[in-house]
């Protein structure tokens, strides 16, 4: 029987999971302890008929096993050098997930600020950059289930953004049949959103609600 936590991860669209993750809080228990942010931005991969997922027209390797896993497990993956961090979404043997692109950093922002060696926005509005900010720097916690975990996504503390923005997803092979589909998700006027566009930040409230 699957617990709460993994129940929030699977039962309903891979699309609606995405929109409900944004707000949520985000805990590494690293070496140089404790780093965290709220999501900011996500992106959903629907699986084998998508074509911008790994899983796409069946695709199954030891590098992407963990994406049939448990709804609520991590899938890092590596990518030019640089690390991300997917969550595994829906029954096992469903292979749908959901990129984390942008993080607001909310615990010990000097750690992040020092892992990443540079400061402002830039320090999380990406998914490489906001993994390289919590301090992960491997994929030792690949395929681990997030619940008890050092990485894991605190579904009780969270933010609630005031309007959330849908759009194309970044960097997928534009040519694919689904290159185009509207499965990222963002939190309007976040600085941390990539990309953003210094006119667009709301500075005063980051986009949540009071």
């Amino acid at each position: 029987m699957l617990s709460a936590f993994q129940q929030f991860f699977t039962g309903r669209p891979t699309i609606e999971i995405a929109r409900d993750l944004l707000g949520k809080l985000v805990t590494y228990d690293g070496p140089d302890g404790r780093t965290g942010g709220y999501i900011v931005e996500c992106e959903a991969y629907l699986g084998e008929n998508d074509s911008a997922s790994h899983a796409f027209n069946g695709r199954r390797t030891s590098y992407s096993e963990s994406l049939y896993g448990q709804p609520g497990n991590i899938y890092l993956y590596q990518i030019r050098g640089h690390y991300c961090f997917d969550i595994v979404v829906q029954d096992a043997e469903e292979p749908q997930g959901i990129l984390l692109r942008g993080l607001e950093p909310a615990i010990n922002p000097d750690v992040i600020v020092h892992h990443r060696g540079m400061s402002g926005v830039n320090v999380t509005n990406g998914p490489a950059k906001l993994v390289q900010a919590l301090g992960i720097h491997s994929r030792q916690l690949d395929g681990q289930p997030m619940e008890g975990n050092q990485l894991t996504v605190d579904l009780e503390k969270f933010k609630i953004p005031r309007e959330i923005i849908t759009a194309p997803r970044v960097g997928v092979n534009l040519a694919g049949k689904d290159g185009a589909a509207p499965q990222r998700f963002y939190v309007a006027g976040n600085p941390y959103v990539s990309g953003i566009r210094k006119r667009d930040m709301d500075l005063k409230t980051q986009g949540w609600r009071a």
